[in-house]
Order: structure tokens, then sequence, then C-alpha cells
């Protein structure tokens, strides 16, 4: 590790103005972030213009922040990369980092490159341990994400399955809401299932059947739908905890049991996991009970979007050879893989 690069991470591909400073790989010198759950939570969801106006009022007093903690007087002459997510994400709100980015790039004279949201959720495990190498296999899951990576190397990744649909954060969301439960959903189902019994409604696993690698959840939020109306007809009061926990299940074990094709198709039983739903106390506990597999998990503070995950991917791909110049705009639909 290069103790003397000083990378600073911008993320602002959501909601979330996230920045850090980092030191080679995995020495965080500073980490900052800025939520806007409460502001979007009246709405039941990130409304985009709101957004973007958010992250430019968070981005500066951030970075000043940033390197106030990690001792930061000159960055010009301190910093080695500037490391920005560049896609995918709304517009507005990538629009804001990466032209921060950019200006102070210019300004100072130092490096600049544009990072891959999804590939900063894989960097995220590599922050956490020194022991996650190539090759292994990712599921990442948010809500805007489910896929499953075959990280071949740094750099080299295959698609293994993905989503039809809905993410699976997203499902988790949209059932909240059904149930009142407000947003963002995913924490407050995942502390009720605790409490509700997993076998009271027999909820379907998505694609149980199938040997495709391949997620949908539409249809148990649906599922789940019908049952909420059909209790609310006959007059009885809903049993939230169990609806959350036997939701739960089912999603989880859609997850997991994909993650078991992934492992029999590649013969890998490496596995990580990353993104915002990876913080969810079921889906962690169901992986750590599979001891035939190697185990990675974030650190819930680094599962959701954060600028050290950036700033390592960052990091990692500049000693790859890789730079982006001043004619880099931001790709909201940037495809991991491209």
């Amino acid at each position: 590790m290069n103790s003397n690069f000083l990378t600073l991470g911008i993320e602002s591909s959501c909601d979330d103005t996230a920045v850090s400073v980092l030191e080679g790989q995995r020495n965080v010198k500073a980490d900052f972030i800025s939520s806007q759950i409460k502001e979007h939570a009246p709405f039941g969801g990130v409304v985009p213009e709101f957004a973007s106006r958010m992250h430019l009022e968070a981005i500066l007093p951030l970075i000043q922040a940033a390197f106030s903690q990690a001792g930061i007087s000159s960055p010009a002459s301190e910093l080695s990369l500037i490391a920005v997510t560049a896609g995918p994400g709304l517009m507005g709100s990538l629009m804001v980092g990466v032209m921060t980015a950019k200006a102070f790039a210019q300004s100072w004279g130092v490096p600049l490159l544009g990072v891959n949201h999804l590939e900063g959720h894989l960097f995220a495990n590599v922050v956490a341990s020194e022991d996650l190498l190539p090759p292994f296999i990712c599921l990442i899951v948010s809500g805007g994400h489910t896929e499953i990576i075959l990280v071949e190397d740094w750099g080299q990744y295959q698609l293994l399955g993905e989503t039809r649909d809905d993410a699976a954060g997203e499902a988790y969301d949209k059932v909240a809401k059904l149930l009142g439960l407000g947003y963002p959903g995913g924490p407050v189902i995942d502390r009720l299932a605790q409490q509700g019994n997993p076998e009271a409604f027999r909820f379907p696993v998505p694609l149980k059947g199938s040997n495709e690698i391949a997620f949908s959840f539409s249809g148990l939020k649906t599922a789940v739908l019908w049952t909420v109306n059909e209790l609310q007809k006959s007059k009885t009061d809903l049993p939230v905890a169990d609806i959350c926990a036997s939701f739960q299940r089912a999603a989880v074990t859609a997850l997991v049991s994909k993650l078991e094709r992934a492992t029999e198709v590649t013969g890998i039983q490496k596995i990580a996991i990353s993104g915002g739903v990876a913080a969810n106390k079921g889906l962690r506990k169901e992986l750590l009970k599979r001891k035939y597999w190697e185990v990675f998990i974030p650190p819930v503070i680094r599962c959701t979007d954060n600028a050290v995950m950036i700033a390592a991917a960052g990091y990692n791909s500049f000693q790859r050879g890789n730079i982006s110049d001043l004619s880099l705009a931001p790709n909201p639909s940037w495809h991991l893989l491209s």
C-alpha cells in the first residue's frame, strides 16, 4: 500500500452526499456522509431535483470537514487523486459531484478519475478485508440494483444474473409503504421481521424452480398486496410483524438461492455482498449459515452509499492505469461491464 497516496472520494449518485479521504487502499483518514432521508421521507422516495439541490448545499462543507479531519492544508500538493462517482445514478445528483471534482482537479492540478458506482460497491468489502482477492462472487443488492457479479480480477467483471423488474431494496420500500411503515422501508421491515413469524404467510419465493441466475420481486410484492387486501376486507387487524417476517423470508431465500446457483455454475465458494440491503440482518444471518462458503460482509456503514468505497475503487483503477480528463461527464445508465 502506498501510504503517501491520498485519494479524495466524492459520492453523490442518489440522495446521500459523501466525501472521504483514503490513504492507499484501506486507510480511512476522513469519512463524512450527509443523508437526505428525513427530507425525502414525506414523499415516500427520492425526489431527484430536490436531491440535487441538497447536494449543492452539502458538498463543499463536507469537503472542508474531510480535509480538516485528514489534516490536509494544501490539497494541490497533498492529494494524489480525486475519484468521483460518474454513474449510474440520478443525472442531477451525479452532475453535482462530477462538476465539483472536475473544478478541483483543474484548480489543483490533481489527477481525476470517474468511478462506476457499482464497482465502488465491490470495493466496500476490499476496504474492510485484506483477504478479499479475486476471483469471487459479489451480490450487489440495494434500492436500485440487484445483481450477481463474478469478479475474475480487478477491472474484469462478468454479470451472472440480475433482476428482471424491481430491485430487492425497491421491493422492501414498496411493501413498507403498503404497510404504512414509512420510507426507507428496508430497516423497519428488517427490525419488525425479527419479531414476527416467518412462516405465518407462505409468500412465494421468486423464481424458486428456475436454474436461471435471475431475480424478480414484483410478484412477491403483489402477493403481499393481495394478502393485505384480503385481511383488510375481512376487517382483520394486520399482523404487521408476521407479514414483514414472511416477506423477508421469501426475499432472502430468493437472494441466497441464486447465490448458491452462481457457486454451482462457477465453482467459486468465495462470496461477498454489498449495497444497502447488505445491512439486512436476515440476509447476513442466512449467509453465515453457509459454512462451506467464505463470506465477506462489509460493516453496515459501508453498505449504504459512501465515498470510501468510491475512493478505494478509484485508487485501484488508477493503479491499473486508468485516468479521466476534464471531458468526464455523468452517465446515469453507466453499466459496470461497459
